[in-house]
């Protein structure tokens, strides 16, 4: 890459200032209004039933290219595409009642739905709701990733060099709370089964699961570092990334398990970290450290990198917390729809204190006359913006379980298994359920394209028309690969991936050693 412009590109994401909170809300608003149409088209007219091009075409539409739409050429005007969303969901609410389609019982998302016999309800099932989360928070962080170096893309929206708040900013943190979210699972696991893991067993494993991480790690710097592709250093540092980030994370939470037994809340341990690595932040010389040291070692050329992880380990858990809450089933002795709703309801309002909790808690750090008078900083990743991922995350949680329970109220009345299985397969969108199924991968396939079209581009000098070409057809192939994968049922677990070609090595090592000793 030419060196005047791999400075023009760097300069293009540098020293930006961001926008105000309710901006960033009523674009990610756009995600759960979306879904809020297609829940609507689904219960009213069984639309996405058989899922052919035209169902796929709307579903692309509704959860991708609107998504597309509000952080590129409706963001200006978020507000009316929020509307041109919810006029006519509104419509059909209002003016057909809820279809029960023998469609329903003969295929549901493109797959046939056979006749099984009752079984028990899931004590950890399948929420729709969560699906929906995850597959629009990966959806806009695909479509951010690349849409940032195109001038379509306005520069408020991208990451803030030291204080403010940004869509990206939020886009980075709503990652990992939402890893934290589903690693909860594991851990009602083992609380069904009654077992308790030591502490070196639990080091060990998640030591493995973040190996792989590590690696993509490792290499994304080298390709960064041999191809001379442009960098933003003060994200977080001269050779970290994002992806060494999420590696740490494992490990790190696996000895905040051994302080859950004194202290049996996840969403306490995220805040009294969050709140100690503020008071290093606030009391020692650790914020200027960050903020203005020269780089003269490999501590202080990473250091964004490296501090801000523990801010990003306390989003984590905030994350689990909510995970530990959002996916069981709240009674096993559910035996009436009166006590399932009853249950649901509880969920909500739990949901809604809990974003209250958050929120109160962000409005005190950054309150001037009553408060810490503090500032948001992702760089820092310091309290303010922990507790702000964490306000942000619980409300479009929130939202999205509203749309469910109001649209799709026989998931959560199940009485059986099979049921219960087969209503959450109708009320769960094909393309968002394809993208939260493999999102560690189709995140991968993101970041290699958005580097092969940076490589092939001049982003910044090309004009919006042909930008929202370029965009539009990475969100088709990016969500066409996401589709196939999900539709021939392959989870692209890259643990498991790694430990094969792992074996793979050391067999063939092992082999060759053998071949060289009795040659």
């Amino acid at each position: 890459m030419a060196q005047s412009y791999k400075a023009l590109k760097e300069d293009f994401v540098s020293n930006l200032t961001g926008g105000n909170v309710s901006e960033i809300n009523l674009v990610t608003a756009v995600a759960p209004a979306a879904v809020l149409l297609w829940s609507i088209l689904q219960s009213r007219q069984a639309f996405f039933v058989r899922y052919g091009r035209q169902a796929f075409a709307v579903d692309f539409l509704l959860n991708v290219v609107a998504i597309l739409l509000a952080t590129t050429l409706y963001s200006e005007a978020p507000l009316v595409l929020n509307m041109l969303l919810l006029t006519p969901a509104a419509v059909l609410y209002t003016s057909q009642s809820a279809r029960i389609s023998q469609l329903r019982a003969v295929k549901v998302n493109g797959k046939r739905a056979e006749k099984s016999v009752p079984d028990k309800l899931n004590p950890l099932p399948v929420r729709p709701f969560i699906t929906a989360y995850r597959g629009s928070m990966m959806i806009i962080t695909c479509i951010a990733i690349i849409a940032v170096d195109f001038r379509v893309f306005p520069r408020r929206f991208a990451k803030v060099e030291n204080w403010g708040t940004s869509l990206m900013d939020i886009g980075v943190g709503s990652f990992v709370f939402s890893a934290g979210v589903v690693a909860a699972r594991p851990i009602l696991k083992d609380q069904l089964v009654g077992r308790s893991l030591g502490f070196a067993t639990r080091l060990y494993g998640s030591a493995r699961h973040s190996l792989p991480l590590f690696v993509l790690g490792v290499v994304r710097l080298y390709s960064v570092k041999g191809l001379d592709y442009a960098e933003h250093v003060s994200e977080y540092g001269v050779h970290w990334n994002f992806f060494f980030t999420l590696a740490l994370l494992p490990p790190f939470v696996a000895g905040f398990q051994s302080f859950f037994k004194l202290i049996p809340s996840y969403a306490v341990l995220a805040l009294l970290l969050g709140s100690a690595y503020q008071a290093l932040l606030e009391l020692t010389p650790l914020k200027g450290y960050i903020l203005t040291a020269p780089r003269t070692d490999i501590l202080s050329k990473n250091r964004e990198g490296i501090f801000s992880f523990f801010g990003y380990l306390a989003i984590f858990l905030a994350g689990q917390a909510t995970g530990l809450y959002v996916l069981p089933r709240a009674s096993q002795t559910t035996n009436s729809a009166g006590n399932a709703a009853m249950e649901r309801r509880r969920l909500l309002v739990r949901l809604a204190l809990w974003s209250l909790v958050w929120n109160c808690l962000l409005a005190f750090t950054l309150s001037y006359n009553y408060g810490l008078a503090l500032r948001v900083s992702r760089r820092l990743a310091n309290l303010p913006y922990v507790l702000w991922v964490c306000a942000f995350n619980c409300a479009h949680i929130l939202a999205f379980c509203l749309i469910e329970t109001v649209a799709f109220p026989n998931v959560h009345k199940a009485m059986d298994g099979a049921t219960e299985k087969r209503e959450a397969d109708f009320a769960t969108s094909r393309v968002l359920q394809s993208y939260n199924r493999n999102g560690l991968a189709i995140f991968l396939l993101a970041n290699l394209m958005t580097g092969l079209i940076n490589l092939t581009f001049k982003t910044i000098d090309v004009d919006s028309g042909t930008a929202m070409a370029i965009l539009l057809g990475y969100a088709v192939v990016v969500t066409a690969v996401a589709i196939a994968l999900d539709a021939n049922g392959i989870s692209v677990k890259i643990y498991e991936n790694w430990k094969r070609k792992a074996r793979t090595i050391c067999a063939w090592y092992t082999g060759r050693q053998y071949a060289m000793l009795y040659a």
